[in-house]
């Protein structure tokens, strides 16, 4: 395979980030999963924290190079993450179990598979135009689908960040599955949170990802959207990553796995990181955190056999 490929997760303006996100890949297999965790003190990132954690594990246990198939792996693994999340959530006698909305996507022989649950979306770029992103699991995009909002309206209802199908939560997930994709040279696969495309809308996005340098641009686009966002910017996150064919030079930072071995992973995951928020607006101490970490270990490896 030869890809480039960059992630990057901003707290915002928020306290603290909730968002998750990662990408792993063997000589023949690539995932990105991204989640938008939902909760109160510290649950949301543990929510979002065991689902990409927990499917990046699952990934690298069974690419070896390839799935076997790689939607029923997709359908398995979030399954198992939400499982994993009312586990911690049962641990921990909490009321309600923490959520978290979830994107990810495997790329293999050359083909695009991927599942949601929630309102992160998954963005194809082609020859510079959107051809498609996932449908958001809200209340206000079924209300676009009965014709009572239009898409302006939409952008600034008060209701726009509620989401029916999540990992967590009291209700099983509602996950859509794609039907495979077959890529070609120059596409792009974005996944981010809505604390990116909601400020940017489309146009912006596709203008932004058309660039020619994929690490140059998602960082851009990061700015744009926390310019744009203002006082009220969310946590923004987003992978983007664009496939080169066999025959076309591709950018000078591209990944080639042809010389991969077998059981080998290259892994890029987003963690509980106070650097990214300033210590006036961090209220999650040390001891939180690595009592948290235990803990999604725990839950993750109950989930894991």
């Amino acid at each position: 395979m030869k890809f480039t490929i960059y992630q990057e997760s901003r707290v915002g303006q928020r306290k603290n980030n909730q968002d998750r996100l990662a990408y792993s890949y063997s000589r023949d297999a690539l995932l990105m999963v991204v989640a938008d965790g939902m909760g109160g003190h510290l649950h949301g990132e543990v929510a979002a924290h065991i689902c990409v954690q927990f499917i990046t594990e699952a990934f690298q246990r069974d690419a070896r190079p390839v799935l076997r198939d790689p939607s029923m792996f997709l359908s398995r693994a979030l399954t198992n993450a939400h499982n994993a999340i009312l586990d911690y959530a049962f641990d921990k006698n909490l009321e309600e179990a923490p959520r978290t909305t979830v994107v990810a996507c495997i790329v293999q022989d050359g083909f695009a598979h991927w599942a949601h649950a929630g309102d992160s979306r998954l963005y194809v770029l082609r020859q510079g135009k959107i051809a498609m992103h996932t449908r958001d699991h809200s209340r206000v995009q079924l209300m676009m689908d009965q014709g009572l909002l239009n898409a302006e309206e939409a952008a600034h209802h008060p209701g726009r960040n509620r989401v029916y199908s999540c990992l967590g939560g009291n209700h099983a997930p509602q996950v859509e599955f794609s039907k495979r994709l077959s890529l070609r040279d120059g596409d792009v696969l974005a996944l981010c949170t809505d604390g990116v495309w909601g400020p940017l809308g489309d146009t912006a996005l596709s203008e932004g990802l058309t660039a020619p340098d994929i690490m140059k641009a998602v960082p851009a686009l990061l700015d744009r959207a926390e310019a744009a966002a203002g006082p009220s910017c969310d946590n923004l996150s987003m992978i983007a990553m664009r496939w080169h064919d066999d025959v076309t030079e591709p950018h000078g930072d591209a990944v080639s796995t042809q010389t991969m071995a077998l059981d080998n992973f290259t892994t890029q995951l987003e963690s509980f990181d106070t650097s990214r928020a300033p210590a006036s607006r961090f209220d999650i101490s040390d001891d939180d955190i690595e009592k948290a970490i235990a803990e999604i270990n725990a839950a993750i490896q109950k989930f894991s056999k």
